[in-house]
């Protein structure tokens, strides 16, 4: 339905009788109304904001597209960009900050010390490991990945150990005392490894 507009004729007066009459006039305001009301879809063909956001309606919705540069900054809420918009290579080297990266944001295996609590040594849990012997021990490892550096702090015990195979011994040998053991995974099932003694 078209807009009905209603004649006032302000210029000649109220009474004039040249405007809309008063009956049709309040009739004309309801079908407005009932047509605003009772709108749906079908009713409105586009909506374009100056913005740049454009809306075509479907059946039983509107389809709504943005213009590129539509959006500023001006009219984004805060918080409003999150984890839920990023996706894989969305954040690169380039837009991080030089020294952004804090030592609490590192994960456990850069900053924690765990208990070797059997024979394996996952390299993925931990920075440091710690393991007092209660008898001959055969050490294995997991999680290991090419240029990870990690630190073993074994208190043999008067205890013997081995260290698994494809370690190159580059200083000194176990002892059944209190061993400083860093390895350095150079290649798949390769690690140089010193060995140092508390003194």
């Amino acid at each position: 339905m078209a807009k009905k507009t209603i004649v006032t004729i302000p210029a000649v007066g109220a009474d004039s009788g040249n405007g809309t009459p008063l009956a049709t006039a309040f009739q004309w305001i309801n079908e407005n109304f009932t047509e605003l009301y009772d709108a749906d879809a079908s009713d409105v063909n586009s909506v374009t904001g100056s913005g740049g956001i454009t809306a075509t309606p479907t059946t039983g919705e509107v389809a709504v597209s943005i213009t590129d540069g539509g959006v500023t900054n001006a009219k984004m809420a805060a918080n409003s960009v999150d984890s839920d918009q990023y996706v894989d290579g969305s954040i690169d080297t380039v837009h991080l900050a030089n020294d952004i990266v804090t030592y609490d944001k590192l994960a456990v295996e850069f900053t924690e010390s765990a208990v070797i609590s059997a024979a394996e040594v996952n390299f993925g849990s931990a920075q440091v490991f710690t393991k007092t012997l209660t008898g001959t021990t055969d050490f294995t490892y997991a999680g290991t990945e090419i240029g990870m550096v990690k630190d073993l702090i074994i208190n043999a015990d008067g205890n013997t150990f081995t260290l698994p195979t494809g370690t190159k011994i580059i200083a000194g040998t176990p002892t059944t005392g209190i061993n400083f053991i860093q390895v350095v995974v150079t290649a798949t099932g390769e690690y140089w490894t010193s060995i140092s003694q508390e003194q």
